[in-house]
């Protein structure tokens, strides 16, 4: 089945996941809005994003994660990788993302005022263990990637639904012993000891 009835209008499984997709990725940007105007008024003691590399990795995640994808909703760009939707995929999909966005708000919450988009270590900054982070020390992260995995199940094209997983993953996989490498610079054995305890993005395992 490629097509259901929706509101009395014949709409295909397509349309229905660029718009679950879309929807999704704008209540991610309104959920992160207030933290985000909170911090502002944060003083930073530690700024560490101002150089190319930082730029260059969130550009990649962005244009995985967000351009590449909303262009493929907006176009069907391109049309040659797109495959028949699955309703099975599109539910899945949908789960997923859902489960991503409560996990993307409940880390902006235990983090509080210690939350930055780049690396960044406030002046009050402290090493939060507790909620989600008891359990792994990247939950934003963790979240970032299951929004990458909504996008491969929700987008039935080869790159508009991998462009995340691939954007994301370049920035993860190039910036988390950084960000791991200041903790450690700031927090000490405190930090060490957290490493030792807790894993990186997925409990127990990674």
């Amino acid at each position: 089945m490629n097509s259901l009835s929706l509101f009395g209008h014949t709409v295909s499984l397509l349309t229905l996941a660029s718009w679950i997709w879309a929807g999704c990725v704008i209540a991610w940007y309104l959920l992160r809005l207030p933290f985000e105007l909170k911090v502002r008024r944060t003083r930073v003691a530690d700024r560490r994003h101002r150089t190319f590399r930082e730029t260059a990795l969130l550009s990649v995640s962005t244009l995985g994660l967000g351009i590449i994808p909303a262009a493929f909703c907006l176009t069907r760009w391109p049309r040659a990788l797109t495959y028949p939707a699955s309703a099975l995929q599109v539910a899945a999909g949908t789960l997923v993302f859902l489960v991503a966005l409560w996990l993307f708000w409940r880390t902006h919450k235990d983090l509080g005022r210690n939350w930055s988009v780049s690396l960044e270590i406030k002046e009050t900054h402290k090493l939060i263990t507790h909620g989600v982070y008891r359990h792994v020390r990247h939950p934003m992260y963790s979240a970032f990637f299951l929004w990458a995995v909504a996008q491969a199940l929700l987008l039935p094209n080869l790159m508009a639904g991998l462009s995340g997983l691939v954007g994301f993953g370049i920035l993860f996989f190039f910036r988390v012993g950084r960000e791991e490498l200041m903790m450690r610079e700031t927090f000490g054995p405190e930090y060490d000891a957290y490493m030792a305890r807790t894993k990186r993005i997925i409990p127990g395992v990674y």
